[in-house]
């Protein structure tokens, strides 16, 4: 039975002050937002941590993240640590920033174990550490979700002959779940058409049951990448959609999509 639900993360490491390099230009999701000068009422550091991944290419696709936030924060230290499988850890990144309030941004999709927990404990010793929202879930990662939809081939007025599955990493963590299944209203809302859910781990219904089944119906299946860069997923997405037509994850080897610099930044501004 399908179900319309969706989740998850991933990340990367990079550190660097900002203001060194401006972020690369190229084709973006949505319009750049009028430079900011990060005054966030005395937080003047962003932490984005990233989950980390061992993909080369999902490090650099990452670090590009972290590049373009800290071109459009000229004035704020900007760096990047990971949460596990990557060094700087979140332990090492925050003794990096010893004297000024931090604003911690999980470079996650969805808030689960490693935001509730993990951080948390991560940060116990600090009171000058503010955790941030999540990415997700956000309208913002659906504009992107449908702009990589798009560039694979999808035609948004004419979704008759096609279905959608949205593939996520999964979650043990019920709370990310329930960001998950907000995510999909936001993407089925957006398309005007329901959007299928399937997870590459830790929760039913797994990829290759639900784009069997939407095989079935003798339609163009899409699958939506709902990971944040390349890596262990989503090379496991491609594999376990044979027949589908599989869309980039959010980040690439292209410059980072405007919405989801504006939405790193968004977070940190929150931190007051």
């Amino acid at each position: 039975m399908w179900r319309v639900c969706e989740l998850e993360e991933f990340g990367h490491e990079w550190v660097r002050r900002a203001g060194v390099r401006r972020a690369g230009g190229g084709a973006r999701a949505g319009s750049r937002r009028p430079r900011t000068s990060g005054d966030n009422g005395g937080v003047t550091a962003l932490l984005a941590i990233s989950h980390g991944t061992g993909s080369p290419a999902g490090q650099s696709a990452v670090a590009a993240l972290a590049d373009a936030v800290a071109g459009a924060l000229p004035t704020t230290t900007v760096r990047l640590g990971h949460v596990d499988v990557q060094q700087p850890d979140v332990a090492a990144s925050l003794a990096a920033l010893p004297d000024e309030p931090v604003a911690l941004v999980p470079l996650l999709l969805s808030a689960g174990y490693h935001v509730h927990v993990d951080l948390r404990r991560a940060i116990a010793h600090r009171d000058d550490v503010t955790i941030t929202s999540a990415l997700g879930p956000d309208p913002r990662l659906v504009e992107v979700l449908v702009a990589r939809l798009v560039e694979a081939g999808y035609d948004p007025d004419d979704p008759a002959d096609t279905e959608v599955v949205l593939a996520a990493a999964g979650s043990s963590d019920a709370r990310a779940n329930d960001d998950c299944r907000e995510t999909a209203r936001l993407l089925a809302a957006r398309l005007g058409r329901p959007v299928h859910v399937s997870f590459l781990a830790a929760e039913e219904p797994r990829v290759r049951q639900v784009v069997s089944e939407a095989s079935a119906t003798g339609r163009r299946v899409f699958v939506a990448t709902y990971l944040l860069a390349p890596g262990y997923f989503s090379d496991l997405t491609a594999r376990e959609a044979p027949g589908a037509v599989v869309a980039r994850p959010l980040l690439d080897a292209d410059p980072p999509a405007t919405p989801l610099v504006d939405l790193v930044i968004d977070r940190y501004l929150s931190a007051r």
